[in-house]
């Protein structure tokens, strides 16, 4: 890695700008990296982040992670520490054009022996042609790119960026960190929050694991004139309420619908209704939970309760006739349903051995005797030859074969296999009966 030579710090804009207000969360911006806090699993004394630093070998990187959590102090401290140009693109705001023009000031840079680190504020937003722009400058060296970004990268960024990036996660502020900030903000401005103990808890719970945002409230509060100290209900009076943390088209939207699914896997009617009415709260559409509760329905409980299904449709259908607010009722019904219903993935399963069956022996033919023949030729070939009616057998089965000779030679597999509750357990009675049957048939 080049080293830079020292430059002098940018010339203020205007003569009055240092005096000029800053959003306290800019004011406590931390000054080196031992100084952020919440993220010890990567700047920690054994962190891949600090190993980099120490060894001066920094790569590129993708930071991902929940807003206010340090993506961007992280990026201005490493420059810093590795002595390389800071420049910070927006994807929001930037294109095509402020991409060649950092790119050209970076290759003038490196021509002088200095490097570049570009910090690219939602990478994700730049779309595949744009993210591919950056793949030549990474190659030959010309910059070290540290996107941010608050989505998934595997689904938001391209491949060819992920190969030549190391992802590291940050993690959304836990209350012993957010603790930490609020007493440098308390020492920043000379003076405690006028809080009791159960606002103070409270002001952590509204921050959401979100730096940036906590400081947001404590400048708020800090505008408060007040004799005694704010309980929890006058604090929410004097705070904007925040907005619940649910993105529809980001990682958000895809963690509650897990964590919904889940439950309802589980057998938690309790957990399932919190998650639907966290996205429901949160604005989600309740067509894709009624989505997610139909999934459930045929993967989770199956023939174990084929009616599971039809609730979920019913009560679907119902809603799209009524609509809020009556439709929570329908919505309700069938996630209790599907919730305590019993459990089986036996169909799901059998279609995805039938799956790679079906990919091993996609040459294999059907028996002749299953299949049709409506024409002469088909008929003189065997088409049809030997096929028993089911229907004039007792209890319509005649036991016949209907995989190829080629799979049943290796022994017939077995690839629905209903378990012991609910409805399967008729369905695995019915199964043995049938196979009974067969086996005494057999010449």
């Amino acid at each position: 890695m080049a080293t830079r030579r020292p430059r002098p710090e940018p010339a203020s804009g205007s003569l009055f700008e240092a005096e000029a207000p800053r959003p306290l969360a800019d004011r406590l911006r931390p000054t080196s990296l031992q100084d952020v806090i919440g993220q010890d699993h990567l700047l920690g004394p054994d962190g891949p982040i600090t190993r980099m630093v120490e060894s001066r070998t920094l790569s590129s990187l993708i930071l991902w992670g929940p807003p206010g959590t340090g993506k961007t102090t992280i990026a201005r401290l490493l420059a810093h520490a590795t002595d390389l140009h800071f420049e910070a693109l927006s994807a929001i705001q930037g294109g095509v054009a402020d991409l060649r023009r950092v790119f050209e000031a970076a290759r003038d840079r490196r021509a002088m022996g200095e490097g570049t680190l570009l910090f690219v504020d939602e990478i994700h937003r730049f779309n595949r042609a744009q993210q591919d722009a950056f793949l030549p400058v990474m190659e030959d060296g010309t910059i070290v790119l540290i996107g941010a970004t608050t989505e998934n990268p595997s689904f938001e960024l391209n491949g060819a960026i992920l190969s030549r990036s190391q992802v590291f996660v940050l993690k959304a502020l836990d209350d012993a960190a957010l603790s930490v900030l609020l007493e440098r903000a308390e020492a920043h401005l000379g003076r405690p929050l006028p809080l009791t103990d159960a606002a103070r808890g409270a002001l952590l719970g509204l921050a959401g694991g979100d730096g940036r945002y906590l400081l947001n409230l404590v400048e708020q509060i800090t505008t408060v004139r007040s004799a005694r100290p704010l309980d929890v209900d006058a604090m929410g009076q004097v705070l904007t309420r925040r907005l619940p943390s649910h993105d529809k088209a980001g990682d958000g939207h895809y963690d509650l619908l897990s964590a919904f699914h889940k439950s309802l896997r589980g057998s938690d009617p309790h957990a399932a209704h919190y998650y639907a009415a966290r996205m429901v709260v949160a604005g989600e559409a309740p067509e894709a939970i009624f989505r997610r509760l139909a999934c459930a329905a045929s993967e989770d409980v199956g023939m174990a309760d084929p009616q599971a299904m039809v609730q979920v449709l019913t009560a679907w259908q119902a809603f799209e006739r009524i609509g809020w607010p009556e439709g929570r009722l329908f919505l309700a019904q069938a996630i209790s349903y599907v919730a305590t219903a019993p459990k089986s993935n036996a169909s799901y399963m059998a279609f995805e051995a039938a799956t790679g069956l079906a990919r091993e022996t996609s040459h294999v033919p059907p028996p002749m005797n299953i299949l049709n023949a409506p024409t002469r030729l088909m008929k003189e070939l065997g088409y049809h030859a030997g096929y028993r009616y089911d229907h004039d057998y007792p209890d319509a089965y005649a036991g016949q074969d209907f995989l190829p000779e080629d799979i049943r030679k290796r022994g017939t597999p077995e690839l629905y296999r209903p378990n012991e509750r609910g409805f399967e357990r008729d369905i695995r009675k019915r199964l043995d009966y049938w196979a009974a049957q067969k086996a005494s048939r057999k010449p």
